[in-house]
C-alpha cells in the first residue's frame, strides 16, 4: 500500500494495518464495513447542500448519535491511536477522530482533507463557496482563522502567526506519519522500545529516505542492546550528516557500541 500514489491510500484501511501490528486478529473488514454504514447513515441526512449542511450532518451522527469524543482524561493512551480501538470506545485524539470524519466523510462523497495545524489536527470540508475548518476532538466545532491564532497563542504563547502553509492539506501518507511518530513518542516515554521500534520500522517503510528514524532506529536498537545494528544505523546517519549538532556525542556513540558489539562477539 505505501508504494501507492498518496491520493491512491485509503487511510482508514492503511490506520488498520497499523493497528494490526498490535492486534494480530484484528479484521479490517469490520472496522471497514463500520465506517461505510456510517457513511450511508449520512449520505441520507447530508443532502445536497454546501460545506456547512455537510458539517452539521457529519457532527450529529458522530458527535451526537454515535457518541464519539476528545479523549481528554487520558490523551495518551496508544489505544487512542489505534483506529480499530477509536471506533469501539467512540473516542480517540485529534488526528484519529479527524480520520473517522474523513473517511466517513469521504465514502459519504464529501471531500475533506486533513490540515496539521501546528500542535493540532483538524479537517477541512470544501465546497464551491467557501470550505469550512472543522475540529472534531472538540466535538466538531467550526473553526475561524481567528480561532486557529488562538489556539496557536495557547499553545505557543503567542510566538506564532498564523501562516497559509500551515492550513495546507495533509496528504494520506503524512497523516498516518503523524499517528506513527504520536505512538513512537508515547512507546518511548513509556520505555517500550521494542514497540517503539516498531513504530519506526513502519515509519521507514512510509519513508526510507528519513534520515532522522535511521537515527532513532539507532538510539531504540541501543536502548535494546542491538549493538552492532545499533552502531551501523548511528554512522549511517553520520555519513549523510557529518555537520549535524549532535554529531560528537553520536560518532562517540557509535563508537562505544562497536567496542561493546565486539566484546559479545
Amino acid at each position: 500500500m505505501v508504494a501507492r500514489p498518496d491520493a491512491d491510500v485509503d487511510l482508514a484501511e492503511a490506520s488498520l494495518l497499523i493497528a494490526g501490528e498490535e492486534y494480530p486478529d484484528l479484521e479490517p473488514g469490520r472496522y471497514l464495513a463500520r465506517l461505510d454504514e456510517m457513511a450511508a447513515a449520512l449520505g441520507r441526512r447530508a443532502g445536497d447542500g454546501g460545506a456547512e449542511e455537510a458539517v452539521a450532518a457529519l457532527n450529529r451522527l458522530l458527535f451526537e448519535q454515535e457518541g464519539f469524543h476528545g479523549n481528554t482524561e487520558d490523551y495518551y493512551d496508544p489505544r487512542n491511536s489505534f483506529l480499530n480501538d477509536v471506533l469501539d470506545r467512540r473516542t480517540g485524539i485529534p488526528i484519529s477522530l479527524c480520520t473517522v470524519y474523513m473517511e466517513v466523510g469521504r465514502r459519504a462523497g464529501l471531500s475533506v482533507e486533513g490540515v496539521g495545524l501546528p500542535g493540532h489536527f483538524v479537517v477541512r470540508l470544501s465546497s464551491p463557496a467557501a470550505p469550512v475548518l472543522v475540529d472534531p476532538f472538540h466535538g466538531g466545532t467550526v473553526l475561524t482563522l481567528e480561532d486557529c491564532q488562538r489556539r496557536l497563542d495557547r499553545i505557543y504563547s503567542g510566538r506564532l502567526r498564523l501562516a497559509p502553509a500551515m492550513l495546507a492539506a495533509c496528504g494520506r501518507k503524512a497523516i498516518l506519519s503523524r499517528m506513527l511518530g504520536n505512538l513512537k513518542g508515547i512507546y518511548v516515554k513509556a520505555g517500550d522500545y521494542v514497540r517503539a521500534l516498531r513504530a519506526v520500522e513502519m515509519l521507514r517503510s512510509l519513508d526510507p529516505e528519513s534520515v532522522d528514524e535511521l537515527r532513532d532506529r539507532g538510539v531504540l536498537y541501543a536502548a535494546l542492546d542491538c549493538f552492532a545494528a545499533a552502531a551501523a544505523d548511528l554512522e549511517a546517519y553520520l555519513a549523510l550528516r557529518p555537520q549535524c549538532a549532535e554529531a560528537p556525542q553520536l560518532a562517540a556513540k557509535a563508537a562505544e557500541l562497536r567496542a561493546r558489539a565486539a566484546r559479545v562477539n
